[in-house]
């Protein structure tokens, strides 16, 4: 029996039930990819709480597929990063044109977010530049294992947190095969760092990346181990690598194509699937999970 681990990505998220049901649910929608229906259990490697004090409540943004765009508007300081100095932060904040030391002061208009959630605008620059600076500060705690409070009673160490939530996920279906991972944005920073450098990571039988920053070439200068012609992790990875993007996702869309940056003994063998959402907001995992070259390929990974 196939087992499946999701892995979400960046910036707050509801809380994990909800959420995992959600992507669960944008899967099966409109005769869909139904993994419940198909016997195939699954987990949800959950790690927004690690950086948030709270669960997102704003459950509308995430049910409409515009998605992830309105905790954006909040808490401006978590921009704050200890290490900001460091040559491999500037070069990150500068390949994605963002001010890592940018505190988001300008709030944008409710006809700027009513546009938005309306699909009748492009991405305009303060939502871009909110995206980018999160994915700087999320990468940045995480590549330096920063000890982080989100609350009052609780303190971690990002990186070892992030890592050990997920391969306790693993764990979990270590005995079902196939063990497909499915993660998004952020987490498919985290899923591909664990099996490429983790030894205690249990091996899976496919990956899919969807929407990754994993391309930039300045989120592969904090990999010790990477190189283009062997950055296949394939110690842990006894099967396909899928990497589904969309050239329009604000996040992948400065290198979408992972086949020529992480070769096995210098072979092409991640496969980088196209799919088209639709809109403004091109990162939604809700879209995503839509599309049907995405479900047709997850289902041939599972055997369902």
């Amino acid at each position: 029996m196939a087992f499946v681990v999701f892995s979400h990505g960046l910036d707050n998220k509801p809380e994990k039930d909800y959420l995992w049901q959600l992507w669960k649910r944008k899967l099966a929608h409109d005769d869909g990819l139904d993994i419940d229906e198909c016997g195939v259990p699954s987990n949800l490697d959950y790690w927004a709480d690690v950086l948030y004090a709270s669960p997102d409540t704003n459950l509308a943004a995430y049910e409409s597929a515009v998605g992830d765009i309105e905790e954006l508007n909040a808490k401006p300081e978590l921009q704050t990063m200890a290490h900001k100095g460091d040559p491999r932060v500037q070069g990150l904040a500068k390949a994605l044109n963002v001010n890592p030391d940018a505190v988001e002061t300008n709030q944008p208009t409710e006809a700027e977010v009513a546009a938005i959630r309306a699909e009748r605008v492009p991405v305009p620059p303060w939502l871009r530049d909110r995206i980018m600076n999160r994915f700087v500060r999320d990468a940045h705690h995480y590549f330096f294992n920063v000890e982080f409070s989100p609350r009052p009673g609780a303190t971690y160490r990002v990186g070892d947190e992030l890592k050990r939530r997920f391969i306790e996920c693993l764990q979990a279906g270590a005995d079902k095969r196939p063990l497909v991972v499915v993660s998004h944005s952020m987490g498919t920073i985290i899923a591909y760092d664990c099996l490429k450098h983790s030894p205690d990571c249990p091996a899976v039988d496919g990956l899919m990346t969807i929407g990754s920053p994993l391309g930039i070439d300045e989120v592969q200068d904090f990999f010790p181990a990477w190189t283009r012609n062997d950055g296949f992790p394939s110690a842990k990875l006894n099967g396909p690598w899928v990497n589904v993007y969309d050239p329009l996702d604000v996040v992948c869309g400065a290198d979408p194509h992972l086949a020529n940056d992480y070769r096995r003994g210098g072979m092409t063998v991640v496969e980088d699937l196209r799919q088209d959402n639709w809109g403004t907001w091109r990162h939604s995992i809700s879209k995503y999970f839509q599309g049907k070259n995405l479900r047709t390929r997850l289902a041939t990974m599972l055997g369902v």
